[in-house]
């Protein structure tokens, strides 16, 4: 139940996602951390991103936030190549949609089905971050930040994920599959947004 408030509060208290913008005064290692944390729609993808792989268990665990991570630098590396992803901003808003769907659906994969959904939308996630560098930032720092910041997120949704098992599992499910359709349906709202 805590899992389903917070995510509510999450998305009752959504606001424009001003990850993008390249605004702000934080440069460097700060900029890239706080990057992540800035726009609903990062945040919410990368925690499913975590849910995801905790309803999945085994090798999941690890597997599945590494391709994003992974999968996310090389987004950020096409960007800083100058290479234009189409549609960015819909492949982040569709991200949250079906990954928050993937988790409230359990959603079963094979692992590496599972992990090349989590890593085709991690391209746009890692092309958004590099676009929105600011300016006279060192590209090793800001990268450095938002990929600590990706991990500590997906590492939140593992530890959400795994600790609705404990107790009543049918509850623990209930919680996880209900805050995996509250992201989806904030996912359709900044969908709404971005069309």
């Amino acid at each position: 139940m805590r899992i389903v408030l917070i995510a509510a509060a999450l998305v009752a208290t959504a606001m424009p996602a001003f990850a993008h913008t390249g605004a702000g005064t934080a440069h460097g290692f700060a900029a890239g951390f706080v990057h992540p944390l800035l726009g609903l729609d990062h945040l919410l993808a990368m925690i499913a991103v975590g849910l995801f792989a905790a309803s999945r268990r085994g090798k999941a665990l690890w597997l599945v936030p590494l391709a994003f991570v992974a999968m996310m630098i090389g987004g950020g590396a096409l960007a800083m190549a100058g290479v234009q992803l189409p549609m960015v901003e819909l492949g982040i808003a569709l991200s949250v949609v079906v990954l928050g769907g993937a988790v409230a659906l359990r959603l079963s994969l094979p692992l590496a089905g599972a992990m090349a959904l989590v890593g085709a939308f991690a391209l746009f996630h890692g092309h958004a971050h590099v676009a929105g560098m600011p300016a006279g930032a060192s590209l090793t720092d800001y990268a450095a930040g938002f990929v600590l910041a990706t991990g500590l997120l997906h590492a939140a949704g593992l530890g959400l994920g795994l600790s609705a098992g404990f107790g009543s599992r049918r509850v623990g499910q209930w919680a996880v599959r209900s805050a995996g359709s509250v992201m989806a349906l904030a996912g359709a709202g900044i969908l709404a947004g971005v069309i």
